[in-house]
């Protein structure tokens, strides 16, 4: 009885595996022919015989049951000859385990009686006993409309004493009537599709580039613009002293001289270059200085700061964006420039390099250049709408952002103002 105990256990894990499209259903008719064999008690001295049967059964629910049972046996004693034929007829309750499974387990309790017809092996006066019985069963679904079944049954009854017997059938249940299951059966699969001659795949596709520089001439100090993109290309790079950068995109650039910059992408198809070039012109020399007194200072702040970028020599702690004491001679220069030049206007921009996000870099960018300009118009009494601030992120870097020393470069602050 362990075992069949075990077993159950078993099945019941199997069924939490395994959903189905039938299920157990309430309100339906079955039957089942069972086949299986019996095995006494070894007091009865009566050998395992097979079982033939039949079961009728109605469920109230999808867990609640009852059966009718019939079955038939013939077998032997062990110490004689002779046959002894039994018939057993009853019925059952029964309580379904997970009834919306393909692999339903259930228990099983009831009373039947039973009739031993031939020469017994024990003492007995009256040959029909009532029986109780109780077990364990399944029902595995093949289909909405049919399922197999096992069940076994430990059996008690009295002749002369107390006896009790095992009985353990397979068999069909066949269920009819009842509301139709609200699960739907899984569609037919699909005809197979034509066979077709498989043809080889086509060769990947050749990567495509394109690079533009704007402005294509700059003056020495200012900043040109690069701009790619490519198709079909897993890795890219910009040369010389950019490096590695994405499929697409633009940055800006510095060069010192004239410079011709080549991008080269590769994919699984090979490899394709496009490039650009970049003119450097060299500012001409400023004039020679007006005999005036303040002449040669304002042709000094002239040359430094009209119509051209200039970088602030202004550094900043990280993530800070306040102006530390040791840049104020710096900012005086830009505030005696505008004293000297007041129809000069301008914007200040603030730059970072690459670490972090842009949103994050935007964002510092621009409160480090409302700081340059807030020092200026309140040490130096500039109108405000003199100076225009804007933040660029880490979009135009100067130098490359691989080592320390470019990075500082790029992290700077610029202006440029035009002077009538």
């Amino acid at each position: 009885m362990k075992n069949i105990i075990a077993l159950f256990v078993a099945g019941m894990v199997v069924a939490l595996s395994t959903v189905g499209y039938a299920a157990n259903k309430g309100g339906t008719f079955s039957v089942s022919p069972v086949v299986g064999g019996i095995t006494f008690e070894g007091k009865q001295h009566l050998q395992t015989g097979p079982v033939f049967g039949g079961r009728a059964g109605y469920n109230f629910t999808k867990e609640l049951g009852i059966e009718a049972l019939f079955d038939f046996s013939r077998t032997e004693s062990t110490l004689t000859s002779n046959t002894v034929d039994l018939y057993r007829y009853g019925g059952e309750l029964l309580y379904h385990f997970f009834p919306d499974y393909k692999f339903v387990p259930y228990v099983a309790a009831g009373y039947s009686g039973m009739n031993l017809f031939g020469q017994l092996p024990f003492v007995t006066t009256d040959k029909t006993k009532g029986v109780i019985n109780y077990g364990l069963g399944f029902k595995y679904f093949v289909t909405e409309d049919i399922a197999w079944r096992g069940d076994v049954r430990h059996l008690m009854y009295k002749y002369d004493r107390n006896h009790q017997a095992i009985e353990y059938t397979v068999g069909v249940y066949i269920p009819f009537g009842g509301a139709s299951t609200p699960i739907k059966l899984p569609d037919p699969p699909p005809p197979p599709p034509p066979v077709v001659k498989k043809e080889a795949p086509p060769p990947p596709a050749a990567p495509v580039t394109g690079l533009t520089a704007s402005p294509a001439s700059v003056t020495k100090g200012e900043s040109s613009t690069l701009t790619w993109t490519s198709q079909n290309a897993t890795k890219c790079e910009i040369m010389p002293g950019v490096g590695a950068v994405q499929p697409q995109g633009s940055m800006a650039v510095t060069p010192d001289n004239n410079t011709t910059y080549t991008l080269t992408c590769t994919g699984d198809g090979g490899t394709s270059k496009s490039t650009a070039s970049v003119g450097v012109t060299v500012p001409p020399p400023p004039p020679p200085p007006v005999v005036e007194a303040a002449q040669p200072k304002a042709s000094a702040a002239a040359e430094k700061f009209c119509n051209k970028p200039v970088i602030l020599q202004i550094h900043f702690d990280t993530d800070k964006s306040n102006v530390k004491p040791e840049y104020h001679d710096e900012l005086k220069a830009v505030g005696d420039f505008l004293q000297e030049f007041p129809k000069a206007k301008g914007e200040i921009s603030g730059h970072t390099d690459h670490v972090a996000s842009q949103k994050y870099n935007q964002k510092l960018s621009e409160r480090r250049a409302n700081s340059v300009k807030e020092y200026i118009v309140v040490n130096f009494g500039i109108a405000s709408d003199r100076i225009t601030t804007k933040g660029y992120g880490k979009l135009k870097p100067i130098a490359t952002n691989k080592t320390k020393e470019g990075r500082a470069k790029n992290r700077r602050i610029e202006s440029f103002f035009t002077c009538d």
